[in-house]
């Protein structure tokens, strides 16, 4: 067939956009979104002790945080768009073991979905990294936030709720949601990315980036940020439902709150608007200081299981503005040639995260009740709004003379 007879948006399709990403992080967000209030429950049910649901937890995030560093290894073999379709695949495995059910199972899924998630993650950014301008982070981000905001609040109830009808929906919902991530992924043509510069020799090895990342300060102040704003969200998702169990306002509950507190994600353009007046520093500190008080007043509300409930999920709305401006200051510092490596590097927040949280957990379990870990979390919350100070006062700022963001010195 001659080229003039190939419509026009065949033959020029569409580039990335920032639609396009959000798209993608709103079909995850439903997989995560039915999981997220579900699956601490169902390890709970099958290990009957919140200690041994941290250990489990502990080394699940072991094991992601190995997979999402060697992913930037691997898509020198493999095409990152091969790379994004094995994390969706990873999902799908992950959904299939929890439908079968089982303690060893359920183990198996919670790794699988926990693969999936930093593999599709770390691809994501790299793409975002690769189509969007620095400038345009802070609304790449809003968007992919708010075209998640639907999922993040309906999943959580959606998923205590299917489950109560019967116990394996909620994963045949997260299989259903994988598969059409999957296509979806496929249909949008992202590719495998832009190509900076062709490589001259082996590839580095993981160890190799980790040093280039360490031996950038604001890279690493960056990425703090992120997984003490991580932390935060493990808190409140994974031990405020146990904490409704212990005492005695039912599981349901959490699901229902995390529901409630993710309708904040809707706000987040208006979010977006106050960190671009305030400068992202301002912002940052100002939602760590809040976040941190609010947790550390709700252990102190314990005996009043109500009034912690309230407080955790007024912290979760601080948590929300931290999604969308603790990410900028490792974002805007990364090289262009660094993108890929440092997308696994930022990913790995979440996994250090799901190390960190469930292994402080762990121990404090050992010394004080459950409502301690809302008070550990609080004390790292205030810790990471005075680390805040160290960020550059105009970050993320447009420069008059050339409309750049500053990144910080």
């Amino acid at each position: 067939m001659a080229p003039r007879y190939i419509p026009i948006h065949l033959r020029h399709a569409a580039g990335p956009s920032v639609e396009g990403f959000a798209l993608l992080s709103g079909i995850e967000a439903a997989i995560r979104g039915l999981m997220i209030s579900v699956m601490p429950l169902v390890v709970y049910d099958a290990l009957g002790d919140a200690r041994a649901e941290s250990q489990l937890y502990f080394f699940v995030g072991c094991g992601s945080l190995v997979t999402g560093l060697m992913v930037p290894w691997l898509t020198r073999f493999v095409p990152r768009r091969w790379m994004y379709t094995l994390g969706t695949l990873f999902y799908m495995i992950g959904m299939s073991l929890a439908i079968s059910g089982g303690p060893t199972a359920i183990g198996l899924a919670l790794l699988m979905t926990a693969f999936g998630t930093v593999t599709c993650f770390v691809c994501l950014n790299a793409y975002v990294l690769d189509y969007v301008p620095r400038l345009d982070l802070g609304r790449c981000q809003s968007k992919q936030m708010l075209y998640a905001a639907t999922s993040w609040t309906l999943g959580p109830v959606m998923g205590v709720w299917l489950r109560s009808l019967w116990a394996p929906a909620p994963f045949v919902g997260g299989l259903i949601g994988a598969v059409v991530l999957l296509t979806t992924f496929w249909i949008l043509r992202l590719g495998n990315g832009k190509e900076i510069s062709r490589a001259k020799g082996p590839a580095p090895n993981p160890v190799a980036y980790l040093g280039r990342f360490l031996t950038q300060p604001r890279l690493v102040l960056g990425w703090s940020f992120a997984v003490i704003r991580s932390c935060g969200w493990w808190v409140y998702v994974v031990y405020l439902p146990i904490f409704c169990v212990q005492s005695g306002l039912g599981g349901d509950l959490g699901g229902m709150a995390l529901s409630l507190s993710n309708g904040f994600l809707y706000i987040t353009p208006l979010m977006l608007r106050l960190v671009q007046r305030a400068t992202v520093r301002r912002a940052v500190r100002a939602a760590f200081l809040g976040c941190g008080t609010l947790f550390c007043l709700a252990a102190l509300a314990s005996p009043v299981p109500w009034a912690t409930v309230v407080l955790t999920a007024m912290a979760s709305g601080f948590l929300v503005l931290l999604d969308v401006s603790a990410g900028l200051p490792f974002l805007m510092a990364v090289k262009p040639s660094e993108r890929t490596e440092m997308a696994a590097i930022y990913s790995s927040f979440r996994d250090v995260s799901g190390i960190l949280t469930p292994g402080a957990a762990w121990l404090v379990l050992m010394i004080a009740p459950l409502p301690g870990i809302f008070a550990a979390a609080g004390v790292a919350l205030l810790s990471a709004s005075a680390l805040a100070g160290r960020l550059h006062p105009r970050l993320g700022v447009a420069r008059p003379s050339h409309g750049a963001p500053v990144a910080g010195e």
